[in-house]
């Protein structure tokens, strides 16, 4: 960790910070894990009326050459500053979609121990130990994650298998399609990238069949 000659204002406003904010609410699912997490953006709005208070700033400059990512986060308040370490993330693609979920989920992790927040569910040390999860997880399976867990809502899955219908696509066989493809059981478990490949094609087929 670097830091500025003195931190005596910056850490006085980060108690005070620490003092009044709460904990961003675990408003995503991590199906792999079973658990709930605070996306970046959730983070982000529940700390920066109570930074903004208090005087406290901070910028975030991802990094990195496409197959892996880093990211600084520099805490800053009246000319005092403290710099995390850098941290450094495998892209599980080398694509900007790859690189982009590594860095939204560099951010979300440094800018939440930075602040003192918790943005997920604490498992015990389980994952970390090496315990077995109810599914046997992979790093493969984990890919694009801050992707992955952005589940579609009620009604877009509703809507989904109404556009199947269309298509003359029963609900049975929009089940086996998503399991085929997406290794999925249920629409609801579509990411939104997911989704929409399904509605287009769905679509697609609608108009062969005119």
């Amino acid at each position: 960790m670097n830091k500025s000659e003195s931190i005596i204002k910056i850490t006085a406003a980060l108690s005070k910070f620490q003092s009044e904010v709460k904990n961003p609410p675990n408003s995503s699912n991590n199906p792999f894990f079973k658990s709930k997490y605070a996306p970046l953006d959730v983070v982000i709005n529940t700390a920066k009326d109570v930074l903004g208070k208090y005087g406290l700033s901070y910028i975030q400059m991802p990094g990195g050459d496409g197959a892996s990512v880093s990211c600084v986060t520099i805490l800053m308040c009246e000319g005092e500053w403290i710099e995390s370490d850098v941290l450094v993330l495998k892209a599980d693609k080398v694509t900007p979609q790859g690189a982009g979920s590594a860095i939204t989920y560099a951010r979300r992790y440094q800018l939440s121990a930075m602040l003192g927040l918790a943005g997920e569910v604490d498992d015990d040390g389980n994952h970390s130990s090496g315990n077995k999860l109810k599914k046997e997880t992979t790093t493969e399976d984990l890919k694009d994650l801050d992707n992955v867990v952005h589940t579609i809502t009620k009604d877009e899955a509703k809507n989904l298998l109404e556009v199947a219908n269309k298509a003359n696509v029963t609900a049975a066989t929009v089940t086996k399609q998503l399991l085929a493809k997406f290794k999925l059981s249920l629409p609801s478990q579509l990411n939104k990238e997911q989704y929409d490949i399904m509605i287009k094609g769905y679509e697609n087929m609608k108009k062969v069949a005119k």
